[in-house]
């Protein structure tokens, strides 16, 4: 079965593009170290509720929207190899993206999948 790393996060709706700019340079980047696949994806239907949702889950404000993204990789160890390469690359090494997302407020871990089709 895969492996695959989840992020959640808020970035200001102002930041949309240069988000954009930012996760098509990480996906080259994964990608060319050995991920499977990398999903970005904007929220579209995504309700704040009263109790739990994805926007209060990274405390989202009025002016910020909600990215959902995913790397998939045929292992969990080929995920660590990924990622100590990924971290080691100069093209992410830049202080250009600094200040595009709240860091802070980004929800991320690896799962390991038990359906997969």
């Amino acid at each position: 079965m895969s492996y695959v790393d989840g992020f959640l996060l808020a970035i200001p709706k102002a930041n949309i593009e240069t988000y954009k700019k930012m996760a098509q340079q990480a996906n080259e980047v994964w990608m060319s170290h050995g991920a499977l696949a990398y999903v970005e994806a904007l929220a579209d239907d995504v309700p704040y509720s009263e109790t739990t949702s994805f926007p209060r889950a990274v405390q989202a404000k009025d002016d910020e929207t909600v990215v959902f993204a995913w790397i998939l990789y045929p292992s969990r160890e080929v995920r660590d190899e990924v990622n100590k390469k990924v971290m080691a690359d100069p093209r992410l090494q830049g202080e250009e993206w600094r200040d595009v997302f709240d860091g802070k407020r980004m929800i991320y871990g690896g799962f390991e999948t038990f359906i997969e089709s």
